[in-house]
């Protein structure tokens, strides 16, 4: 098992975690007027946002999504659906099908595509990285590669793809399906999906297959492109790619996994891993099993691995001005939309329970261990009913949030870093761009002091690949993931690389 390191200072990977809608984590925040969340259909809301963060020198900006999936944490102190995909509608709170409490409060409802935007992000940044959220089930792999293929040329190399395997129902049938496919066969169909597209990013063009040879007229080297001829289970791809190859070929992965065959597969692919908790002890478990199985199954550097935890910090220059912001942000929340998201998120209908039981004592194991897992991080409650778990959702989701001046906020990311071996946060916010603002003006000086961030990108105008990783060079996938044995190398005969299967 890979030791966890206690040593501090490690140099921390920040993401921004948002989504296409007003809220997002923290939902009726949209009502403080300092928010501008509900501008998500305003291009120039994204820009500016891209271009702050990017001053501030993060690393990317994942863009969660929910059309019958979302951003995928590991969750370990709650039992959620399989592998905590973010419904598309929350429509399990005073259900069954009711989508009011979500719709009434925005809470993640409207939602717009994330890839969209990108492009846009991307025209006005250079180094800043882009994470989106795509499902495996519900479209072709060669659609989503040159989709994706697309947008890395776009962006310089700067996309990363979630990987999210679907699990609504409701997601099958408005996409013609009659119902969705049993866990473990999503899980197998991400795995076929998966290889179909290292196949065509990787195997399908030599890397020099372009030459814009004016004097012969010839653009591409037809015999350096070829088929990939995929027949398997549940695809049948011939190929070849319809686009050549782009900075990064693959994208980076990003993904997470709660259940047995979530963590095979994040071991396996994942090269950033999203977990969630209210505190470090939750996560520690699942991020240790899935660095041993990423060394002794799939032969992968366990600290390849990297592990952002979701983090919500309201940061004030004092405790009380922290306190402060925090009760306005508790005051605006909504309580039916956080019920609305915990009922998407797990379920579980907490209408049915009357306003004062005390959920500790009721029969469902899910809703006691969810409110277990709460109350080592939130002692001071005296009793939990389903308006505290309420209150606890409309400020940071189900991440952690953590409320104080610079150093207390450092002192807890520190903590996470030690006792869970995180090797960076996605970073939520209650309200936009304020939260954001704060990380950067009062949050990140702090954290540069201890060593615990960079001055500056590792690689100027590099992929999102060289700078999560720190090393210039390294656009594609490195030598120990899967994805590396696919890749057609310059200078190399078609007959001399096989595609693996």
């Amino acid at each position: 098992m890979p030791e966890i390191s206690n040593k501090v200072p490690k140099s921390l990977i920040l993401n921004a975690f948002v989504e296409m809608c007003s809220g997002h984590q923290s939902p009726g925040l949209w009502r403080h007027p300092d928010d501008e969340s509900w501008r998500f259909n305003d291009v120039h809301h994204w820009i500016e946002l891209a271009k702050l963060l990017e001053e501030a020198k993060f690393h990317g900006i994942f863009i969660a999504d929910v059309l019958g999936n979302n951003q995928q944490c590991s969750v370990s102190s709650i039992t959620l659906k399989p592998d905590f995909l973010f419904p598309g509608g929350y429509d399990v709170y005073k259900g069954p099908r009711n989508l009011d409490p979500a719709i009434i409060s925005g809470a993640q409802w409207p939602v717009n595509e994330p890839l969209s935007v990108v492009p846009a992000m991307a025209a006005a940044t250079k180094n800043l990285g882009f994470g989106v959220t795509v499902a495996t089930t519900y479209e072709q792999p060669y659609h989503l590669a040159r989709r994706l293929s697309t947008v890395d040329h776009l962006s310089s190399g700067r996309i990363g793809w979630n990987i999210v395997t679907g699990y609504l129902d409701s997601a099958a049938r408005n996409l013609g399906h009659a119902q969705q496919p049993e866990h473990d066969d999503r899980y197998a169909i991400a795995e076929e999906y998966v290889r179909v597209n290292y196949k065509l990013w990787e195997s399908s063009w030599r890397d020099d297959a372009v030459v814009r040879d004016r004097k012969r007229g010839v653009y591409t080297e037809p015999s350096r492109v070829r088929l990939i001829n995929h027949q398997g289970k549940y695809y049948t791809v011939p190929g070849p790619h319809i686009c050549q190859p782009s900075p990064q070929r693959t994208p980076l992965i990003l993904q997470a996994g709660t259940s047995k065959a979530g963590k095979l597969f994040a071991a396996q692919h994942a090269e950033a891993i999203f977990v969630a908790g209210h505190s470090p002890s939750v996560v520690a478990k699942s991020i240790a099993e899935i660095r041993e199985l990423a060394e002794t199954k799939f032969g992968r550097d366990p600290r390849s691995l990297k592990f952002l935890a979701l983090f919500c910090p309201v940061i004030g220059r004092t405790q009380e001005d922290a306190l402060k912001k925090f009760a306005e942000y508790r005051e605006l929340g909504s309580l039916e939309g956080a019920l609305a998201l915990f009922g998407g998120w797990t379920g579980i209908d907490l209408n049915e329970y009357d306003e004062d039981q005390e959920l500790r004592h009721v029969e469902s194991n899910a809703i006691r261990s969810a409110v277990e897992g709460w109350s080592k991080a939130s002692p001071g409650i005296p009793k939990w009913t389903k308006t505290t778990v309420a209150q606890h959702i409309t400020v940071g989701g189900l991440g952690a949030t953590s409320v104080g001046t610079p150093e207390q906020i450092a002192d807890e990311l520190e903590k996470w870093v030690i006792e869970a071996d995180v090797d960076g946060f996605n970073f939520a916010y209650a309200v936009k761009p304020g939260s954001f603002v704060d990380i950067i003006e009062l949050l990140i000086p702090e954290l540069r002091n201890r060593g615990l961030f960079w001055n500056d990108y590792a690689v100027q105008g590099g992929t999102y690949r060289e700078n999560f990783y720190g090393q210039k060079g390294q656009t594609g996938p490195r030598n120990d993931h899967p994805a590396a044995k696919y890749r057609w190398k310059a200078g190399v005969d078609a007959t001399e690389h096989v595609i693996p299967q």
